[in-house]
């Protein structure tokens, strides 16, 4: 089992330094004991202005970066359908991953990655940051302690605008363009960690020329009747909020409600409401992306091969609630 035990600053690689790549540096360099060792890409050029940015070794290739001997874990920001190939690289040269969501492009794709990462004694976590942000834990402590009562409904959204071209991974369908899963599973993932494992989904979308599903709404039925409504687009300005209702009040999560600055719990105890905006239980490291790196360092230490608040359990469900949604709208990908 590979572990970091002994290691004060842990040493991060890159691998594919694209726009959700530098977000990830920003908030890397605000975590303790973290350090941006390498950047790996095709292109050389690209690997060297990231690495001027934001520090350490620029690499050509993805190679070069996995064995690079001050790199302690490889952070996998490729599109979504690269992700398999580049997180088996890593663990083949022996380093631990965290790895952009969605994991993969289907279920049984991500079986085979949390296989060979065990089987290896390395760690493997999908980088779903709203299970590691602290106001979304808060949120779940506070569902947790019987006085705000059970969570029975939720409403979430996510959507923005993408102007882009055909080719863009964003569009281009051999890249695992959607809505559904580059937008749709935050609202999934919320629904999932305020009510649980889905015991039905029913969804409809509407796709391009392409086959990409361009907007997506879905109902959701949850055990003890629990329901959800979530919706991704990405031809609206949508609201990019979230509420959990409960027979007692409401949180209302607002704007990027996947990363909330803070909750606003509304109690109906009293005929007349009453409302407060209630802080996360622990900052909240730059946009967030921190604390899911200290949660990370957190495994690597203790010599966990996952993790408990992003565990491979949920992130195997999350992807087969989504291939069945793809089947019920329509949406499929070359493998």
């Amino acid at each position: 089992m590979t572990t970091v035990s002994g290691v004060e600053t842990i040493g991060w690689g890159v691998l594919a330094p694209g726009r959700i790549a530098h977000s990830f540096a920003r908030d890397l360099a605000l975590v303790p004991g973290a350090t941006l060792a390498a950047t790996g890409s095709r292109s050389p050029a690209r690997a060297g202005a990231f690495a001027q940015q934001y520090g350490g070794a620029a690499h050509g290739s993805y190679e070069e970066l996995v064995a690079d001997a001050g790199v302690d874990v490889v952070y996998v920001a490729s599109p979504h359908a690269l992700h398999a190939e580049h997180v088996l690289l890593a663990l083949d040269a022996g380093k631990p991953v965290l790895c952009e969501k969605p994991l993969t492009l289907d279920a049984d794709t991500a079986e085979e990655l949390f296989a060979a990462a065990a089987e290896r004694g390395l760690f493997l976590m999908e980088a779903m940051w709203t299970a590691c942000h602290p106001t979304i834990r808060t949120l779940l402590r506070l569902l947790a302690d019987g006085e705000h009562g059970s969570a029975r409904q939720v409403h979430a959204d996510l959507g923005f605008v993408v102007r882009a071209d055909p080719g863009d991974r964003m569009l281009d369908p051999d890249l695992g363009a959607g809505a559904l899963l580059d937008m749709g599973i935050y609202p999934l993932t919320l629904a999932a960690l305020v009510l649980g494992e889905p015991t039905e989904l029913r969804g409809v979308a509407h796709l391009s020329t392409a086959g990409v599903d361009l907007d997506v709404s879905i109902a959701g039925l949850y055990p003890g009747g629990g329901t959800a409504a979530l919706t991704a687009s990405m031809t609206s300005h949508s609201p990019r909020t979230a509420t959990v209702a409960t027979e007692v009040g409401r949180f209302d999560l607002g704007r990027d409600f996947h990363h909330p600055e803070r909750l606003l719990w509304t109690s109906h105890h009293l005929p007349e409401g009453h409302s407060e905006w209630i802080d996360p239980d622990e900052p909240v490291i730059g946009q967030g992306y921190g604390n899911e790196i200290v949660e990370v360092h957190d495994c690597l230490r203790a010599g966990r091969l996952s993790s408990e608040l992003v565990p491979p359990t949920r992130t195997l469900s999350l992807m087969r609630q989504m291939d069945d949604l793809r089947r019920q709208i329509g949406v499929t990908y070359r493998r």
